[in-house]
């Protein structure tokens, strides 16, 4: 069980399409909650606009999340004009790979970008496909995901140690 990323960045928004481009990205499937949007559904013009300019320069954007709540994806996915996917059962593979056939790329070249391990990361991972780690943008967490919180601090910590405390790489 693999649940290390292969990239680990502050915000999406310090994804850059060098960094796509180095690693040969082609599909970045995107978290929605804490890494999106915050517990209260904002969702920042950083990262409408960081979304288009992927998009201009070629890379393919989906969403993949686990909320049963379909209107909170789909007005997200609308405002950054983007296919979605929701109630995915990360880390189980079957939202992964059913987006990796709809828009037929290898995993190879998809990147799974997320704030949690044990479902972004760890389903990435499952599925061979470059996994992105990102801090969550606020503290505030749904029940369900705070529990798992000082867990995944513990392994940032080791990847950060690591990685000389450098937050991206």
């Amino acid at each position: 069980m693999n649940i290390y990323p292969s990239g680990y960045f502050q915000k999406v928004e310090d994804i850059t399409i060098e960094y796509l481009l180095k690693n040969k990205i082609k599909l970045m499937i995107l978290d929605v909650d804490n890494t999106l949007i915050d517990y209260y559904e904002n969702l920042s013009e950083d990262i409408v606009n960081w979304t288009k300019n992927l998009k201009g320069q070629g890379v393919k954007l989906y969403i993949l999340s686990n909320t049963n709540d379909r209107k909170k994806v789909e007005k997200v996915a609308n405002k950054l004009e983007i296919p979605y996917k929701y109630f995915a059962m990360k880390p189980f593979k079957k939202g992964f790979l059913k987006i990796q056939k709809e828009m037929d790329v290898s995993s190879k070249n998809i990147a799974v970008v997320g704030d949690q391990i044990f479902t972004d990361i760890l389903g990435g991972n499952r599925c061979n496909m470059h996994t992105i780690l990102v801090a969550p943008i606020n503290k505030k967490d749904y029940w369900y995901t705070a529990w798992k919180r000082p867990i995944e601090n513990k392994i940032k910590n080791k990847i950060e140690k690591k990685n000389n405390n450098e937050i991206y790489y």
